[in-house]
C-alpha cells in the first residue's frame, strides 16, 4: 500500500493522473444528469458525514460518480469490482483528487480481495457494489463493521441475484437498493451499454469482421437483448440460447434463431455469455465448437465460461493478441478465449459509453441520498428506488437531449383513474 499524506491507497502509478483527469473530463461532457445532481449536491450536502465504501469498475464514468458523491459531502473509498476493469490513469486521477483507490488493472485474485478489504476497512455507513463483493465481505469476514452500515446500493444483475439469495436465507442485515432494477438503469445501461460495449470489446480484441459471422448470445435478459440486436444490426447471423421460454419466444419474435446450447455450439463463430449464472459454456460445448471459435463473457463473473474445463482439454495455450488466448485441443482444434473470461467490454474496451452511465450513476447518487433520508424506515432486504425518482432521471435526460414529452390533461387523468366511463 502507498500513502498520500495520511491517505492510504494502492494503484499502478500516480503519474498517470493528468491523463486520467482529461478522460474523466471528456466523459463528464456526456453525463449531463449527473452534472446537474453534482451541482445540487455541492449546495445541499445530502451525504455530509457519510462514509462510503464502493466496489465498482474504476473507469472514467465512475470517476464522475465519485466526484458527485464527494461533492455531496461523502467520505469515500473505492476498489475495483473486476481484476481487469480498472483504468489505471483514472485510479491515479481519483487518488490525486483525494479519494482513496485500491485498484490495479490485471491484479491477481489475492490482490483483488486484499483491495476489497482495504476499501471496507474505511468503516462505511453506505456500501456501493457492482457484484455484491463488499456485502459478501461484510457478512462474512468483516461482520464487526456492519453495525455502522445504514444501507447500500447494488449496480448489476449478478449482485442483485446474490443479495436476494442472502435475504432469502434471512442473513441480509441492512437495506440495499437494487439500482440495477430501476428502469433508467437496466433498460439503458444493460441493453444499450452492454450491447455496444461488448461488441466493441470483441472487435478491439480480435479485429474480426462481424458481418456474416454466426454470433451466439447465451442469455436473453436486457444485456443479451442489447448485444444480439447490435450484432444483428452489423450483419451477423444471430442465435440465442435461453432457459426461460418467454424470453426465448421474445428472441424469436425479435428475429433471432433460438437453439439449445448443444446445437448452437456447433454453428457459432463467436459466443458471448450474459446469463449471470455458471458454466453457460461447458466442456461438452467446447467439444462441439468449430475450429477457430471465439468465446467471450460479459456477465459479471468469469464463471459463466468453464475455463478450467477448457484448460484441461487443451494441449497447449498461448497468448496470440493482448486479450486473446489460443487453446489448442487434443484434436488440433483451436478455441480462442477473450479477456481471460472476464467482462470483455471492460477487459478489452472502455466499458459503457458515458451517456449511458450517466443514468446508472444518477441512480446511484440519488439512491445514496434516499438511503440517508429514509434508512430508519427501511427494513433489511432488497429495495428499488421509488418510481418518481426513476421518472425524474428520465426527465432530466430528455431535457439534456433537447427532447420534450407530453403530460396528461386533467380530463385524461380523470378518465384513466375512473371506472364509470365506458363506451
Amino acid at each position: 500500500m502507498k500513502y498520500r499524506g495520511k491517505m492510504n491507497y494502492d494503484i499502478k502509478d500516480i503519474n498517470l493522473a493528468p491523463n486520467g483527469a482529461l478522460r474523466a473530463e471528456w466523459a463528464e461532457r456526456e453525463m449531463p444528469v449527473l452534472r446537474d445532481i453534482k451541482t445540487r449536491f455541492k449546495q445541499e450536502k445530502p451525504l455530509k458525514g457519510i462514509k462510503i465504501s464502493g466496489c465498482l469498475h474504476i473507469t472514467a464514468e465512475t470517476a464522475n460518480l465519485a466526484h458527485t458523491l464527494k461533492a455531496g459531502g461523502a467520505d469515500l473509498s473505492l476498489c475495483a469490482s473486476n481484476p481487469l476493469s480498472t483504468q489505471d490513469d483514472i485510479a491515479a486521477h481519483l487518488v490525486a483528487s483525494g479519494i482513496p483507490i485500491f485498484a490495479i488493472k490485471g491484479e491477481n485474485p489475492d490482490t483483488y480481495y486484499r483491495h476489497i478489504e482495504a476499501a471496507v476497512s474505511h468503516g462505511p455507513n453506505i456500501t456501493v457494489d457492482d457484484g455484491a463483493d463488499v456485502v459478501a465481505l461484510l457478512h462474512s469476514k468483516k461482520q464487526d463493521l456492519i453495525t455502522n452500515v445504514i444501507g447500500g446500493m447494488e449496480e448489476t444483475t449478478t449482485g442483485v441475484i446474490r443479495l436476494k439469495a442472502l435475504h432469502n436465507q434471512g442473513k441480509l442485515r441492512y437495506p440495499i437498493i437494487a439500482v440495477n432494477d430501476s428502469d433508467t438503469k437496466h433498460m439503458f445501461d444493460n441493453r444499450y451499454g452492454t450491447g455496444q460495449s461488448s461488441l466493441d470489446g470483441i472487435i478491439r480484441a480480435t479485429n474480426i469482421l462481424i458481418t456474416g459471422k454466426t454470433i451466439v448470445t447465451i442469455g436473453y435478459g436486457w444485456c443479451g437483448k442489447g448485444f444480439a440486436s447490435r450484432a444483428k444490426g452489423m450483419g451477423a447471423h444471430t442465435v440465442v440460447c435461453e432457459v426461460d421460454p418467454v424470453r426465448a419466444l421474445e428472441a424469436v419474435m425479435d428475429g433471432h434463431t433460438v437453439l439449445e446450447m448443444n446445437d448452437a455450439s456447433k454453428v457459432g463463430d463467436i459466443f458471448l455469455t450474459v446469463t449471470g449464472g455458471i458454466n453457460a459454456i461447458d466442456k461438452s460445448h467446447f467439444r462441439n465448437m468449430k475450429d477457430g471459435a471465439i468465446v467471450a463473457n460479459s456477465g459479471h463473473f468469469n464463471v459463466e465460461i468453464n475455463i478450467d474445463a477448457l484448460k484441461n482439454m487443451s494441449e497447449s495455450i498461448r497468448k496470440v493478441r493482448p486479450y486473446v488466448e489460443e487453446h489448442t485441443l487434443e484434436n488440433g482444434k483451436k478455441i480462442f478465449l477473450l479477456g481471460e473470461g472476464r467482462l470483455i467490454n471492460l477487459a478489452a474496451a472502455e466499458g459503457h459509453p458515458p451517456s449511458v452511465m450517466d443514468m446508472s450513476f444518477a441512480n446511484q447518487a440519488l439512491a445514496g441520498e434516499y438511503i440517508v433520508a429514509n434508512y430508519k424506515n427501511m427494513e433489511p432486504g432488497v429495495h428499488i428506488l421509488p418510481n418518481e425518482i426513476d421518472s425524474e432521471i428520465a426527465r432530466l435526460k430528455l431535457h439534456a437531449m433537447g427532447m420534450t414529452f407530453d403530460e396528461l390533461t386533467e380530463e385524461q387523468e380523470t378518465y384513466l383513474n375512473s371506472w364509470e366511463i365506458g363506451t
